[in-house]
């Protein structure tokens, strides 16, 4: 008797999305299994950000459903699990000034109940000689690679990033580069949504295509600066 194939990690069931009453996607059909990765490509406004929201259970699909091991991550009984699988970078850091590089990972250990990665994860990113030093002493650069040394750290196995890339440096997309297929090496899930080149090998690759402007507006006439 043939074994049955395993159920996808991350399944896309028709989905469809809508943002501010416009249609973003439109009956998406999308399987991840264990070291997938999904790339996200698309003008800015196109909705990359709705759909890892999306993804990440904060906002329901207008159609369709997301399935998490075969089980709709809406249900409130698979919700709370499936949000312990998520690492969520977003281009808004969470970075606290006043904590020194080195805390701003542990502290996220500590609500993990997580300890002992944090210096490793650091001295990956090229941060190990400035754990002790506080964030806004930090580049912007240094800033995402701190971001990305608390992903590693937390070590969830689904990742969902919201240009990860941005900020960085050749060198720094490199390491980016790096972790991303790491985490992929070990049954990790990867979602990028990006509208720069990002490296990333044998990754399905959806293009959101440019929202149509909403039509102006009286309102919007009267703020435009060339009317009096």
């Amino acid at each position: 008797m043939s074994r049955r194939p395993p159920l996808p990690r991350l399944l896309l069931n028709n989905v469809s999305c809508m943002r501010n009453a416009q249609q973003v996607l439109r009956h998406v059909n999308v399987s991840l299994h264990d070291g997938g990765a999904l790339v996200l490509t698309g003008a800015n406004g196109s909705g990359k950000t709705t759909f890892l929201r999306m993804l990440a259970g904060s906002s329901r699909p207008s159609a369709g459903e997301i399935l998490w091991n075969g089980h709709d991550i809406q249900q409130s009984t698979i919700f709370h699990q499936y949000k312990l699988q998520l690492n969520w970078l977003s281009l808004k850091d969470a970075i606290d000034n006043k904590m020194s590089v080195l805390n701003n990972v542990q502290w996220f250990e500590l609500l993990e109940n997580k300890e002992g990665k944090a210096m490793a994860a650091l001295e990956l990113m090229g941060l190990g000689r400035l754990a002790n030093e506080k964030p806004r002493m930090l580049s912007m650069g240094q800033r995402k690679r701190l971001q990305l040394a608390r992903l590693l750290a937390l070590d969830r196995p689904i990742w969902l990033l919201d240009e990860p890339s941005v900020a960085l440096d050749d060198d720094g997309v490199k390491l980016l580069e790096y972790i991303i297929a790491e985490h992929r090496k070990y049954g990790g899930i990867v979602i990028v949504a990006t509208h720069l080149p990002v490296e990333i090998e044998d990754s399905l690759v959806l293009r959101l295509p440019p929202r149509f402007p909403r039509r102006m507006t009286l309102v919007d006439m009267l703020d435009r600066a060339d009317i009096s």
